[in-house]
Formats: C-alpha cells, sequence, structure tokens
C-alpha cells in the first residue's frame, strides 16, 4: 500500500524530517526490501538502525528512527516497533476487502497456503510470507498488501494469553479459522486450556457478520461456537460437518484422495500433499473459499495443484537408499504423532524414525516424548533421537553419525527426520545428498 510520509507522521505522532515523499509498502530486513518501500528498523538481539546504509544502497523512499535522523525522508518516532503495528492498522483500515485470521496448534501454515490458493482463483488476494505470522509479520503482510486486495490471509500465531488478541487489534478479521488445539509451546500457555484461551481469541474477535470456521473433530475448537457472535462453519473428517470427506485413501507416496461433501456440492479431490492429516486442512480452505464464493470446480482445481512447503511433510525417494518422509520444520506432539503414522503407512520393510527435540513442552517434555515413543513401538517404528536422549538410549549426537544412519538403510526401507527447528534435522538432510550424490536433497533450505 502507498502512503505519504507526510501522512504517517500526523498518524504516528512522530516528526519528519525531509521532503514529503511516497512509500510503497515496508521492510524490516533490507535483504530482501524492494525499491520504493518504506524502511523500519526493529531493535531486537541486533538493531535494525545499523542497517540504514544497506536500506539506502537497496532504494529506500524513507525510514522510520528512535535516533537521531541521518538525513531524510525519515520519521521520527519514539518506538519503531508500536510504529510497525499502527501502520498496519491503516492499511487495514484502507482495505476495501476482508480479512481471513488462522490460528491453531498445528497446521497454520499449510492451511493458510490452501487457503490462498482457492482465494486466488477467483479474488486478487495477499498472505503472509512463509510463517510470518507474529507481531511484526502480521503488519507487514496487510501494509505490503495491494491496495485493491479483496482478502488478506493472515497465519496468527502465539507464545502466550493475550498475543492473538494483539494481532485481531490490528488485523479485524471477518473470518477466522482455527485448525487445531494440542500440546505445543505448553512452556507459555501452561496446559491445553491455556492454549484453547490464547487460540480462541481470533473467534472472539470475529464481528457478527463474520464466520468462524472450525474443526469439529476436535472436541476443544467444537467449544469455541459457543463464543462466536458470528455464523459457524465447521469442517472435519471423522464428524459430521458443513464441510467434510468421504472415502479417504492414500496412495503410495501418501497423497490422499477424498470426496469432498458440502452444501455447496461434492467433488472428488486429489491432493499432491503428503499424509492424511493433510484432509483437514484442505476441508478448512475448501469451506472458507466456498463461503466466500469461490466456485466449487475452482476449489478442487487449486486444492489440486497445492504442493506443500519446504520441509514439511515431503515424501522423497532418493537416488538411492530408503524413501524418506522430510518433516523437519517443527515438532510437537501432535504434528509427530501425524507423522509417524504417516511413516507406518508407507509399505517398507524397516522403518525408522530419526526424531529430534520437540521443544516448549514444559513439565510435559518427558511425558510427551515418552508418549510419542511408545506410540512408535505400537506402530512397528523404529525410533532414534538426534542430539536427544528423550526418546530413550538409542540416540545419535552429530549430522555425521545420522548420516551414516541414513546411507546404512535400504531401497526396501523407510526414514521420518521430525523435530523442531533447534534440531536443525535438514542437515542431516543435506550431508546425506551430499553423501549420495542426489542434488534435489543438497538444494533444499
Amino acid at each position: 500500500m502507498r502512503f505519504s510520509t507526510a501522512e504517517l507522521a500526523v498518524q504516528l505522532g512522530g516528526e519528519l524530517v525531509g521532503p514529503d515523499v511516497i512509500v510503497d509498502g515496508a521492510s524490516i530486513d533490507t535483504r530482501t526490501m524492494q525499491p520504493g518501500q518504506l524502511y523500519i528498523p526493529i531493535v531486537a538481539e541486533r538493531d535494525g538502525h545499523d542497517f540504514l546504509p544497506e536500506a539506502r544502497r537497496a532504494g529506500v523512499a524513507a525510514y522510520l528512527t528512535s535516533r537521531s535522523p541521518s538525513g531524510g525522508p525519515a520519521i521520527v518516532v519514539d518506538e519503531t516497533r508500536s510504529a510497525l503495528s499502527t501502520i498496519g492498522s491503516l492499511a487495514r483500515a484502507r482495505l476495501s476487502g476482508g480479512v481471513i485470521g488462522i490460528t491453531g496448534s498445528v497446521g497454520k501454515t499449510t492451511t493458510k497456503d490452501l487457503v490462498r490458493q482457492c482465494l486466488a482463483s477467483t479474488f486478487r488476494t495477499a498472505a503472509n510470507e512463509r510463517s510470518l505470522n507474529n507481531e511484526l509479520g502480521l503488519p507487514l503482510t496487510l501494509v505490503n498488501a495491494p491496495d485493491d486486495a479483496e482478502w488478506v490471509i493472515l497465519e496468527m500465531g502465539a507464545r502466550g494469553s493475550g498475543h492473538i488478541s494483539d494481532l485481531t487489534d490490528i488485523a479485524r478479521p471477518d473470518v477466522g479459522i482455527v485448525t487445531s488445539i494440542a500440546m505445543a509451546h505448553l512452556e507459555f500457555f501452561g496446559d491445553l486450556e491455556g492454549v484453547f484461551r490464547a487460540k480462541s481469541e481470533l473467534v472472539t474477535s470475529l464481528p457478527e457478520s463474520g464466520v468462524a470456521v472450525l474443526n469439529v473433530d476436535d472436541p476443544r475448537v467444537i467449544r469455541m461456537g459457543a463464543l462466536c457472535r458470528g455464523a459457524v462453519l465447521g469442517f472435519g473428517v471423522h464428524t459430521s460437518a458443513d464441510v467434510t470427506a468421504e472415502k479417504v485413501t492414500l496412495n503410495g507416496d501418501l497423497q490422499p484422495r477424498f470426496s469432498l461433501v458440502s452444501s455447496w456440492g461434492r467433488a472428488d479431490v486429489t491432493l499432491k500433499l503428503h499424509g492424511a492429516h493433510q484432509v483437514s486442512n484442505a476441508l478448512a480452505a475448501a469451506a472458507t473459499a466456498l463461503w466466500c464464493g469461490v466456485p466449487l470446480d475452482a476449489v478442487v482445481a487449486a486444492l489440486a495443484d497445492m504442493t506443500g512447503p519446504t520441509l514439511r511433510m515431503d515424501v522423497r525417494r532418493p537416488n538411492r537408499g530408503p524413501v524418506l518422509i522430510v518433516d523437519c520444520y517443527n515438532a510437537n506432539p501432535a504434528s509427530t504423532e501425524a507423522a509417524l503414522r504417516a511413516l507406518a503407512g508407507l509399505g517398507a520393510m524397516r522403518k525408522v524414525a530419526l526424531l529430534g527435540v520437540m521443544a516448549e513442552l514444559g513439565a510435559e517434555t518427558e511425558g510427551q516424548h515418552q508418549r510419542i515413543t511408545d506410540l512408535a513401538a505400537e506402530l512397528g517404528i523404529e525410533v532414534i533421537g538426534y542430539q536427544t536422549s528423550l526418546y530413550g538410549p538409542d540416540h545419535i549426537a552429530t549430522v555425521d553419525g545420522a548420516r551414516e544412519l541414513a546411507q546404512q538403510l535400504t531401497s526396501a526401507d523407510a526414514l521420518l527426520m521430525k523435530g523442531s527447528r533447534v534440531a536443525r534435522l535438514e542437515d542431516v538432510l543435506h550431508a546425506y545428498g551430499r553423501a549420495i550424490g542426489d542434488r534435489s536433497l543438497m538444494a533444499e533450505g
């Protein structure tokens, strides 16, 4: 969106230094900045003010600063982080279209990408890049949305109570999607009821004219319907819902096929995504898109064309060695269970799960890692911890050790790589790719 620096200075209560110019969008990262944008330096582990020379070289039109300005055009403000939130609110007020918020313990990013794919067939849309779903990424998404955007899709993350409320104050969503309530970031939420309260902040923010799109397979998500002032639209695989799936099957690469059943009609859907749990994400996107007015055939085509994000539930068949399930972008008990069940569904002789730590589980850490170990045993899966002993005595401490494990497996076997970001299991993937000369594995990340 385009703003004049004079207008922004007034709205931010700041001081304009230099001429009034037009800025087109904003950035907090000089590495990805586009010419003509507003540079907003954020003070965190590194002070964004130190990168103003790089911003100028990238073609910045103007910048915010909480320091003494070093030339203009600049807007002097008390604090740049809060100024970004204010600019996000200004951008939201300019939108003539609507906003869709998405939250949940698992499936947020994939659902966001699916919703965007479905809506883009019919409407001009914008959405968060990757998982930029916090107090910085969300307002930036609004500021960088086209002026004529008809729908802006915003993933909303939370690491504690009140975080989603802060995001909805900026975004003022018309549609709220809740994918699930599960054990993720319990270190910050305390327990599942804490997760429920935090995620329900999206539903309670919706206006009477809005709609909550809720996963009726999840009993805690169902409870949120009573908190919604507007309409409620349910989606689910195992429960009667407004939008549901019948006859779910998986092919040899764990890609689902199912019949989508809704009040808008029935259609067969085939996904390129991997894992039975992706059916729920597809139903959430379909329910939302159908409610927004996307024709059913366009929804089916969009779902069929969607490929998954890097490092998330990707089934690989390298030039030699085991079938790989690469799912190392993040991990919590719910997503790890889904990945294990996907591995169990492969027709492999030996099934091995190389599991990194599931982080931020607080007091549940030991119990949940043990539960995953027990589940793997029930499914006939061999678990080997990666740089953690939380799964038991069988663990590997180094990238080379994990790479050697992968090289010991044959084409009749299957290997899952799964862990939280801190585990960096993609390093193992890359090392294995180099060892066997498979460039497709080396190029990821």
